[in-house]
């Protein structure tokens, strides 16, 4: 069965949106040879002068509910509010047999999970899906499939080792976010700010099975213990307005290379020769129309960033 209305989408195509002061990124034969990291996150919007930090953030959201602080997340996030670091998008190699020849192709993803704050003060944002298609339309980049995850862990730095917590109904409660957010941190005692850092969380991912539930939701997958063994095999259980402090938003930038030449992820992901290449399932239906927004009373979409 269909879920009515989802489309399974990231951004209506790669038409970058503009941000003042730098250009858009497009797909044309004028861009250089080299696909560059900072270049995919131009979008992302340059972190506003006396922005809060993270610690400040945490407990400015700290009593609001599940849609008032994921309204809160948007704003801060979409205003540019976000760590250095994670707008330096790391290089991952993904490869295919297609057509009896082993193809490679390059994507660029971020080093780390969606913060909010500086680089010295962050805390790691758990998003539900409608959040996170809209932070991913607003910097025209795209969630990873299973294969990307799999890949980003294979090829990472630094691997931390999941920091499970007890399961219950605080999981989707701020204070689980921080406490999570606190342990991550003191297990990477300083280490691979910036590099590629895997193991830390459950990814919001791609894939076909969404159009097979009765009503929107959002898929889940990895936190992985070692190559090959994720703790979270491909689920859909949840809605799509649920998060946990398990879940991180690990953003995928907009171009592929492949054998030099470049292709937008979301065209790649359509194509039937080439999919293979970024996605397990072969072609994923993406990126033409977004999910529908979740409804947020404009009171507290307007008030979230205060």
């Amino acid at each position: 069965m269909t879920c009515p209305g989802l489309m399974l989408a990231v951004v209506a195509g790669l038409a970058l949106p503009q941000v003042p002061g730098k250009p858009v990124l497009a797909v044309s034969s004028s861009l250089p040879a080299a696909i560059s990291s900072l270049a995919l996150a131009q979008s992302i919007p340059e972190r506003p002068t006396g922005a809060i930090g993270g610690a400040a953030f945490a407990r400015r959201i700290a009593d609001l509910d599940g849609q008032e602080r994921a309204a809160a997340i948007v704003a801060e996030v979409t205003r540019g509010n976000v760590p250095e670091f994670l707008r330096n998008l790391q290089p991952v190699r993904l490869t295919a047999r297609l057509g009896g020849r082993r193809l490679a192709a390059t994507v660029w993803v971020m080093p780390d999970y969606l913060a909010v704050g500086a680089d010295g003060d962050f805390v790691r944002v758990p998003v539900d899906f409608y959040s996170a298609t809209a932070i991913a339309r607003a910097f025209g980049m795209a969630l990873p499939t299973r294969k990307i995850v799999d890949s980003i862990y294979a090829q990472s730095a630094l691997r931390l080792q999941p920091q499970t917590m007890t399961p219950g109904p605080r999981m989707t409660s701020t204070g689980y976010f921080v406490t999570h957010n606190q342990r991550i941190e003191q297990q990477r005692a300083g280490r691979g700010l910036g590099t590629l850092i895997a193991g830390q969380k459950k990814d919001l991912v791609l894939t076909n099975r969404l159009f097979r539930q009765p009503s929107p939701r959002v898929a889940i997958y990895g936190w992985h213990r070692a190559v090959g063994n994720p703790i979270q095999p491909l689920s859909t259980v949840h809605r799509a307005s649920y998060a946990d402090y398990s879940h991180g938003l690990r953003l995928v930038g907009g171009l592929v290379e492949i054998e030099g030449a470049r292709r937008s992820i979301f065209e790649l992901l359509e194509d039937p020769a080439l999919a293979r290449l970024v996605s397990f399932e072969g072609t994923i239906r993406v990126p033409t129309a977004l999910l529908p927004e979740e409804p947020r009373s404009a009171s507290r979409v307007a008030n979230a960033g205060r």
